[in-house]
């Protein structure tokens, strides 16, 4: 059996450097929504029903605050630190609420490296199209020491 493989990336704790930053821009989609409903059947009509949300004071449905931390997370997964990262502790807040189609921006930045803990604290802050902030706090993110350098892996789906 060939298995695919790709190549990843993997920086050691001792390459990342504070002032490192992402910017992230998200459009939050209703197949985006429908998504994670169906993956936690999550059924609170204030995510989902229009007259319901806007009873409730707000211009519309609300995007889930776990759909927000998820998208920050996959970026320190992905992008930074990158691949290996773990996150071990959060510190988030969600001042004010995100609404369907908005296009919203997160910023992350490292903010303390420990190379002896092997941990680095990152900020976030995310905002929507009118600068509403969305999220604010901080996140802790542990890296593997034992991996370093390019690593063959699966592709998804494969084992």
């Amino acid at each position: 059996m060939i298995f695919n493989r790709r190549r990843v990336s993997v920086r050691p704790i001792s390459e990342l450097e504070e002032g490192e930053s992402l910017k992230i821009v998200e459009k939050i989609e209703d197949r985006d929504l429908l998504l994670y409903l169906g993956l936690t059947n999550d059924s609170n009509p204030l995510y989902i029903q229009h007259d319901f949300a806007r009873a409730a004071g707000y211009e519309g449905p609300v995007v889930p605050a776990v759909m927000l931390a998820g998208i920050v997370f996959s970026s320190i997964s992905k992008h930074l630190p990158g691949p290996g990262a773990r996150i071990v502790e959060q510190a988030l807040r969600f001042p004010e609420a995100a609404c369907h189609g908005s296009t919203l921006t997160f910023r992350l930045e490292v903010i303390s490296v420990s190379e002896k803990a092997g941990t680095l604290k990152m900020r976030v802050d995310g905002e929507d199209e009118e600068g509403r902030a969305v999220m604010a706090g901080e996140i802790t993110v542990a890296m593997p020491d034992a991996l370093e350098g390019e690593t063959e892996i699966p592709a998804l789906g494969d084992d």
